[in-house]
Order: structure tokens, then sequence, then C-alpha cells
């Protein structure tokens, strides 16, 4: 896969926009891993293969097991893998990844309701429209995985 361009450089200004949503993420309480799972299934979802790679190590940087980060895209058939909030998180992240699709049912949205105060699903919802929004750059632009750089 060959880089189209470097949309960071090209749009400095937008790359930063989004960049300081990031950070807000990483500030918003939600627990890193928890947010990072839910980058990952989302970047799963839309075929993002640098996101997918970049959210893989993240989570394997922070002490994920090898064995449940395999289960991601089957966590509904992974039984106590995935405790009740990240199961809950994973649907709401792919209601909300598939909106065209799902238009994200009264019952997906209770069920997130009723495990995330409002603030909390609020930040998460952001988190699933930023990585939402970076798989289409990294698609886009064909940005390379880091797994083809070693």
């Amino acid at each position: 896969m060959s880089n189209r361009i470097d949309y960071a450089k090209a749009s400095a200004d937008g790359f930063k926009a989004f960049g300081a949503v990031y950070v807000t993420l990483q500030k918003s309480g939600l627990p890193k891993q928890l947010v990072d799972l839910v980058y990952l299934r989302v970047s799963q979802i839309n075929g993002c293969a640098y996101c997918i790679d970049m959210h893989s190590r993240d989570l394997l940087n922070s002490g994920l097991t090898a064995d449940k980060l395999v289960l991601v895209p089957v966590w509904r058939d992974a039984g106590e893998v995935f405790s009740t909030r990240e199961r809950t998180a994973l649907a709401w992240a792919e209601a909300v990844t598939r909106v065209a699709e799902t238009h994200v049912p009264d019952v997906d949205y209770e069920a997130a309701a009723a495990e995330f105060n409002d603030k909390e699903l609020a930040d998460l919802t952001y988190a699933i429209g930023l990585m939402n929004a970076f798989n289409r750059f990294g698609i886009a632009f064909r940005s390379p995985p880091a797994a083809t750089k070693a």
C-alpha cells in the first residue's frame, strides 16, 4: 500500500483540531484500555489497517493479553472474557459505527445509558466518532500500518 498524502502535514490545523478531541478524551475519565478497545473495534469494522495495527499495539502495551485481543472481533461469543462495561461499550461502538444500517436502536441506547452516565456516554460517543473519522483518513490516504515498515 502506498501512502497517498500525509494528511497531518497537508492540513495541520485540521489534524490539530482532531488531536484536541483525542487529548480531551484522554482526560475524560474513561479508562484508557476501554477507549482503546472501542478504537480497535471501530477500526476493525471499518477495515483501517493503520488503526487496527496501532490500537492492537497500544492494547498489548497497556497489558491486555493476546488471548483477549484476538477475541475483540467476536467479543459477543467470548463469554466473560470482556467485562459487562466493555461489552456494553463494544455494542455501542458497533451500533454507532454502523449508523447507516442500525440507526442506533433505542435498545442499544438504553443498554449503554444503563451502564454509563451521561458524560461517559457522550465521551464514549465522541471517541467512536473520532475513530470513525481517523479511519476514513487512514483508508482514504492509505496510511501504512507500522507492521509494513518493520
